[in-house]
């Protein structure tokens, strides 16, 4: 694997790709590329592996925002590279995965939680 992906453009690409109706409403999150999650992600997680986990919401839902809401720090959407690596054998995959996760995250600060989405159909 060749690992020449530009993996900010590749956020960029996805972000631009969501409906406008969505893109407009994604604000004050910031999307971060870490090599590996944290102990304290993990166990908020539930993961042990932290090869196992490829992104992770940090934040308040939209959904679960209340009107008093504000001034507040940014959400942010980890996407951890080394796993989305491990699990990938070309860039095409790295590309593919790192969308995936992407949207997951996205998925999640829209309150759309992990049970929802496998109601969906996404998994």
């Amino acid at each position: 694997m060749s690992h020449a992906l530009n993996w900010d453009r590749a956020i960029q690409e996805t972000l631009n790709g969501l409906p406008r109706a969505l893109r407009r409403h994604v604000s004050n999150v910031a999307i971060v590329i870490n090599e590996l999650p944290d102990d304290d992600t993990l166990d908020a997680a539930g993961v042990d592996d932290p090869l196992d986990l490829l992104g992770f919401y940090h934040g308040i839902p939209l959904t679960e925002r209340t009107h008093d809401y504000g001034l507040v720090l940014p959400d942010k959407i980890s996407i951890y590279r080394r796993a989305i690596l491990a699990a990938c054998d070309d860039d095409d995959d790295v590309r593919a995965c790192l969308r995936e996760t992407l949207l997951h995250e996205l998925a999640h600060y829209f309150g759309i939680d992990d049970d929802r989405l496998d109601e969906l159909g996404v998994y």
